[in-house]
């Protein structure tokens, strides 16, 4: 009977160890990851069709490597939504450091003409544009990082003079 309880306390004792390492899993002070939207690239512009290549920047300013699972997006140009959708590319970015990526993407922006319309009037005017979305991360356990960024883009830099 004693050796029987000696060995139970050695695997209480290693249970309490190991799952010891488990918790600081959990509670890690690691920074968020910055994107930023960097460019919106005009691929083909028809009537009925538009399409865009988006380029972004994920910022890991912690020193563990990055798992990036995907992105979920939607852009907003002025007032009405440019696009929406999802990205389910797998890439890594090393610790202290950027990683880039492209989202080719598909609209229609024929039912916002006339808005687009007024915009495109005046090229020297900054145009405002809001990117929201959720970057997937994380390898085992997932980490949603919620995104909410604003910026401006002056029309006259994409229309060929």
């Amino acid at each position: 009977m004693p050796g029987q309880w000696r060995a139970l306390q050695i695997l209480t004792l290693l249970m309490a160890l190991g799952l010891g390492g488990c918790v600081s899993w959990f509670t890690d002070d690691d920074l968020e990851p910055q994107v930023h939207l960097l460019k919106v690239e005009v691929v083909r512009a028809k009537l009925l069709e538009q399409k865009f290549m988006l380029h972004f920047r994920v910022d890991n300013p912690n020193d563990s490597s990055l798992t990036v699972r995907g992105l979920e997006y939607r852009i907003h140009l002025s007032q009405f939504l440019l696009t929406e959708g999802e990205s389910s590319e797998w890439f890594r970015v090393d610790p202290n450091s950027s990683a880039y990526f492209e989202v080719p993407i598909r609209t229609n922006l024929w039912q916002h003409l006339r808005e687009v319309v007024k915009l495109l009037k005046k090229p020297d005017q900054p145009i405002p544009y809001r990117l929201e979305g959720e970057l997937k991360t994380g390898l085992f356990i997932g980490n949603d990082v919620h995104l909410s960024r604003y910026g401006e883009i002056i029309s006259g830099d994409f229309i060929p003079e």
